[in-house]
């Protein structure tokens, strides 16, 4: 296990959720104005990392930058994350003629300044990018039905797509690294929508392209699949060049960790909707829920099955941390 993933789990109080965008309520500013400024998100990972006992900072998880880099058009929101409105291609066989962007593109040069910035400020905890999955990417940037459909009729077409997506998600994360990254977290959601067979074709190797590329000594990655199929991938997932497996809430984590090796660190997954619905009891029962069942395993960390919503409560937010705290 890599020096800063043991430092990570040395100490469990210090958990690592994915939560970015709650930070717009302590900077009274809309999630529009967050991620379209580099400096706003600087100071959201600043107030989320003084306010909370995270172990890591993490930059805003918008899964929706990379597929604009491209081209996609993009729906914008006040009090939400961004959506992919449209992607860059009717027909498949299209995907040949993609041009895959340069890094800068669209908001790209926005969240690596981002990171950049937050390095100079957050000294005494890591600093994670996070970036989209290739499989996840090619659906936004054809549409996520056909793109599933295709597999069986145009698996060549998809795989050069895939190819291209892959190539792009190397070159972003590589210039996160040189922004001062310490590690990247890896979304890969729509992966978990796919059968063993269809991921183990279609998402497992360019994921594995990519780990092998930008994997160091010093760059903790982490897998991040909250998909309702990730539990019948688990065996595939296990093999990837990943420090830490993340598993959002569809998944029975101790399963998991029944299956996953134990030198990966695995994160999950108290239900992150509870943070905007439910109450800090529901919270604190949730996280307790995590706790009993997992935490004989010494790779296991308590998480957010996925990322907490924008218009999360913070006495939630602070239940989750509370709870946290009094169990360990």
């Amino acid at each position: 296990m890599k020096k800063k993933a043991v430092e990570l789990l040395k100490n469990k109080t210090k958990t690592v959720p994915i939560l970015s965008f709650p930070a717009t309520q302590l900077l009274s500013i809309s999630v529009k104005e967050l991620i379209l400024s580099a400096d706003m998100q600087v100071k959201g990972m600043q107030a989320i990392a003084e306010k909370c006992n995270v172990g890591a900072s993490l930059n805003m998880m918008d899964l929706s930058v990379e597929a604009e880099a491209f081209g996609a058009r993009i729906r914008f929101y006040d009090d939400d994350i961004p959506a992919v409105e449209k992607g860059i291609i009717d027909d498949i066989a299209d995907a040949q003629s993609i041009t895959v962007p340069e890094i800068g593109a669209g908001r790209t040069s926005i969240c690596i300044e981002g990171i950049k910035k937050a390095k100079e400020i957050i000294t005494d905890i890591p600093v994670f990018c996070g970036v989209i999955g290739p499989y996840s990417l090619a659906g936004r940037l054809f549409d996520m039905t056909e793109l599933m459909m295709e597999c069986f009729d145009s698996p060549d077409e998809v795989k050069i797509l895939l190819s291209k997506a892959t190539e792009f998600i190397i070159k972003y994360i590589k210039a996160f690294k040189e922004a001062g990254a310490d590690g990247v977290i890896m979304a890969e959601p729509a992966a978990g929508l796919l059968s063993p067979a269809l991921a183990e074709e279609f998402s497992m190797p360019f994921v594995n392209e990519i780990f092998g590329e930008i994997n160091s000594d010093d760059f903790i990655v982490c897998y991040h699949n909250c998909g309702n199929a990730a539990g019948d991938m688990l065996e595939m997932i296990s093999g990837l060049n990943a420090d830490i497996i993340h598993l959002g809430n569809a998944i029975n984590l101790k399963k998991a960790l029944e299956v996953l090796p134990y030198d990966k660190i695995v994160m999950g997954n108290v239900n992150p909707v509870l943070f905007r619905t439910g109450t800090p009891d529901d919270i604190k029962t949730d996280v307790k829920r995590v706790f009993d069942e997992c935490s004989m395993y010494e790779n296991f960390m308590i998480s957010t099955g996925c990322d907490v919503p924008a218009a999360s409560k913070w006495e939630n937010i602070n239940a989750y941390f509370e709870k946290i705290n009094a169990l360990y």
